[in-house]
């Protein structure tokens, strides 16, 4: 099955699911919020890419030396830098400091809703197509490698599942694809990639 939406598509998708929910919603959940909690802002690049007559979503696998999340495979992305004002600015900047591309070069589609995570992150997600083929330069503290994956396959219930864990009071959903390539992805990467296939009615 090809995903053959177009960018223009993608597009008009991503901006009606957001203008259909609230505009203070924290979509998915990894935690119980209280009006104590505060959240640290963050932002990571959903990047597409055009290849072999389909649409692939790119992820990259961290380094087993980068202070977090060592070895999960994850999208470009990060904490908010002091004086960037919108999503886009931090994804774009990340992208740029961790695999090399320029963000002039990449296209914005839209938002995903935002998750909030285990490690208090309020976490956007900024959907946008890069050139491809294309030269990375990699920031190689953080990212061991950059990889993509055929949004057909990632559609398809067959090559996830998802689970129910227990723990502090409460049930947390935890959605896993089968490895792909080697790579495995889990944990909020997956979700966000589970929110965007939702959001393409995939």
């Amino acid at each position: 099955m090809s995903i053959t939406l177009t960018e223009d598509q993608i597009s008009q998708k991503l901006h009606e699911a957001i203008a259909s929910a609230a505009s203070d919603s924290d979509g998915f959940l990894e935690i119980d919020l209280t009006e104590e909690t505060r959240l640290k802002c963050a932002a990571v690049l959903v990047p597409l890419v055009w290849h072999d007559d389909e649409w692939h979503m790119l992820f990259t696998r961290r380094t087993d030396i980068v202070e977090s999340h060592k070895g999960q495979v994850s999208f470009p992305g990060g904490a908010c830098d002091e004086g960037e004002t919108t999503p886009e600015e931090t994804a774009l900047r990340e992208a740029e400091e961790e695999i090399g591309i320029l963000p002039d070069s990449v296209k914005v589609l839209g938002r995903l809703a935002n998750l909030v995570t285990i490690t208090y992150f309020r976490v956007t997600p900024v959907v946008g197509v890069i050139p491809w083929p294309a030269v990375f330069r990699v920031g190689e503290h953080e990212v061991a490698r950059i990889f993509t994956m055929p949004v057909s396959w990632l559609a398809n219930p067959a090559n996830r599942w998802q689970f129910e864990l227990q723990g502090t009071g409460r049930r947390r959903s935890l959605i896993a694809f089968h490895p792909y390539d080697g790579e495995l992805l889990w944990g909020a990467t997956a979700r966000m990639t589970v929110d965007f296939l939702t959001v393409l009615g995939l």
